[in-house]
């Protein structure tokens, strides 16, 4: 059976991040992947150079982004692990660039805590760490800074989760391991509203997984926490519509993005910007108005 659900709230209706700014959540929320990486699995090297990066942010911001998603590390199946320091000399002076000019909140993907803080040191706003906290200073850092963490569920690691990837039920077993990293993020001091959960697509799953996955994906919505999708151009998608390259996946990747709008997720971290912000207002208009009549 799964966990109980967590309706202390029904919706958080904003995340408090760095300096005490905020971000609505009142509509679907567009978080643009900006990946300072030389090999992520469909933009890898487009952005490492620093200009290349600003530049990229800002067009995303101008196609509708909200939010701009930095990372220095890859996560693709199979990507090998990149130390703290490297990571740091990527993303650092992206984000202090993007800072001295954007007024955009900025998240940094990482699951170390020592890059986490020197990115909020240089103006990052939110942590979003794919694998839910496994450092263990990373939930006392989210609990002293004060901001958003986004918690994703990963089978393993990058290197090994689509080694034959198993669950009982991949749904209950999901939501089972977000609920014991809530709670030990709670332990360690995290605000309850500060937390967003991600079901992790892609992350050690099977396309049938995955579907199963954005099938139930009210179940998470229904956990009270707000949810965030990460669909975007991700294999499975090529899978079901025979589109070998990642980069032409946009399309279908704006068709998870409104089905889930519709059933309730409110942040989208995409690589197409323009496409997921017209899917995600068109499903969020119709939402609106289904629960009006």
């Amino acid at each position: 059976m799964p966990p109980p659900p967590r309706l202390w709230y029904r919706f958080a209706v904003q995340l408090t991040l760095a300096n005490q700014r905020t971000l609505s959540l009142e509509r679907p929320v567009i978080v643009g992947v900006l990946n300072v990486t030389p090999d992520s699995f469909s933009d890898g090297g487009s952005h490492a150079d620093l200009d290349a990066a600003v530049q990229h942010a800002r067009g995303m911001i101008d196609a509708g982004a909200d939010v701009i998603d930095v990372g220095g590390e890859s996560t693709r199946p199979g990507a090998e692990r990149v130390d703290a320091d490297e990571q740091v000399r990527r993303v650092v002076p992206v984000i202090e660039a993007l800072r001295a000019e954007l007024d955009a909140p900025i998240s940094v993907d990482s699951t170390i805590a020592a890059v986490a803080a020197a990115a909020l040191d240089a103006g990052a706003d939110i942590i979003n760490d794919v694998s839910a906290g496994r450092d263990d200073n990373m939930f006392a850092l989210v609990a002293e800074r004060g901001v958003p963490i986004v918690l994703m569920h990963m089978l393993g690691e990058p290197a090994t989760m689509q080694h034959d990837p198993r669950y009982d039920h991949v749904t209950t077993d999901v939501l089972e391991y977000l609920d014991g990293r809530i709670d030990a993020a709670l332990a360690e001091g995290v605000d309850r509203a500060q937390i967003v959960i991600d079901p992790g697509i892609g992350f050690g799953k099977t396309t049938a997984h995955n579907l199963t996955l954005l099938a139930d994906l009210s179940r998470f919505v229904a956990s009270g926490y707000p949810v965030m999708l990460g669909a975007s151009r991700k294999r499975f998608l090529g899978e079901i519509t025979g589109v070998t390259v990642a980069a032409d996946r946009a399309a279908a990747t704006a068709a998870t993005t409104a089905l889930a709008v519709a059933a309730g997720v409110r942040l989208f971290r995409v690589h197409d910007v323009a496409v997921n912000r017209h899917a995600a207002d068109v499903a969020h208009a119709v939402t609106r108005a289904a629960n009006h009549r």
